[in-house]
């Protein structure tokens, strides 16, 4: 189980990409933000959504689908700052 400041950081590293990119971090990305592997990113990422925050990823796969508040694919609902559409909710 990953540390609880590192799980801290997860988190603040997959909002911050959010915000700025519109979308999450891949866990290869997130590996590198973390000074970590890929594999240990993917970890990392795994023991995150094993909170229960209100996050998921896709079945089967290592691809985050949703990071609450924002979704990482497409949806009907767009969200918008300041005339910039980057963001996907839930």
């Amino acid at each position: 189980m990953t540390e609880i400041d590192v799980l801290n950081r997860t988190y603040h590293l997959m909002m911050q990409a959010f915000v700025e990119r519109g979308h999450a971090l891949h866990y290869v990305e997130l590996g590198q933000a973390l000074g970590l592997g890929p594999e240990e990113g993917r970890a990392v990422l795994h023991d995150l959504l094993a909170t229960g925050i209100p996050a998921w990823k896709y079945d089967d796969t290592d691809y985050l689908a949703s990071f609450a508040p924002f979704n990482n694919v497409p949806t009907q609902y767009r969200v918008s700052v300041e005339g910039r559409q980057l963001w996907f909710a839930q």
